[in-house]
């Protein structure tokens, strides 16, 4: 069975693009247009996970979030907010709501599908699809394989770490900072550098044999996907 998703989103034209890409992910697709119809949607058929938008008539995301996590039917339901409200405490009370993850408008289609089977896979593994994909590149989770263009790439298991934070954040740029908490952990002491060495490494193993660079530096900001 796919997973389903229901969009709680007022804004017709972001909806129809959600739709769009979610169904060609092989999801299905439902949708609410705001916080009331929402309630009524999760009784009628529960979901597999929730987009969220804060702002929302009659009823906030925040508010229908907070009511979801009250329930005893609704409480596990994967929800991810999607907002244009970026600030850093707006991200914070979204969280600590009881969100399972924050996207601030704009967004890339790509990194939202990304986060989509990301939360799955974290709290409903039996939906989570075990392979992530970006242009030639494409890794088995549960097989612990990478391929670029249909080639094997052998990596350690750090670069195998690294490749999938930036293979499920498609276009977002990583400082060195950004990459030790998510890959090493924020108790882990590591210097900077050494997060420029298994860059290294990564690049060459997926660049093996290719003409393209697979992995693009960007000037005094970090680390990113190639996207071409």
């Amino acid at each position: 069975m796919k997973p389903a998703i229901l969009i709680v989103e007022d804004e017709a034209a972001l909806t129809a693009m959600l739709r769009y890409n979610l169904e060609r992910e092989g999801f299905r697709v439902a949708e609410a247009n705001d916080g009331e119809e929402a309630l009524v949607a999760v009784a009628e058929n529960k979901p597999d996970l929730i987009l969220l938008d804060w702002m929302l008539p009659h009823l906030s995301g925040i508010d229908l979030c907070r009511q979801l996590r009250r329930g005893s039917g609704t409480r596990d339901i994967p929800i991810i907010i999607v907002t244009a409200r970026g600030e850093e405490a707006d991200k914070i009370r979204g969280l600590n709501t009881g969100a399972d993850d924050y996207v601030t408008k704009p967004f890339s289609p790509q990194e939202l599908v990304a986060r989509v089977r990301a939360v799955l896979r974290r709290v409903r593994p039996a939906l989570g699809d075990s392979t992530l994909r970006h242009r030639e590149l494409s890794m088995d989770l549960s097989a612990h394989r990478v391929r670029r263009a249909g080639r094997d790439v052998h990596l350690g298991p750090t670069e195998f770490r690294l490749l999938r934070h930036f293979m499920e954040h498609p276009g977002r740029v990583f400082s060195r900072e950004q990459l030790l908490d998510a890959v090493w952990g924020r108790d882990v002491e590591v210097e900077l550098r050494t997060v420029d060495v298994h860059i290294r490494r990564l690049r060459q193993a997926l660049n093996l044999g290719h003409d393209t660079d697979a992995i693009r530096t960007v000037r005094s900001a970090g680390y990113a996907l190639a996207e071409e």
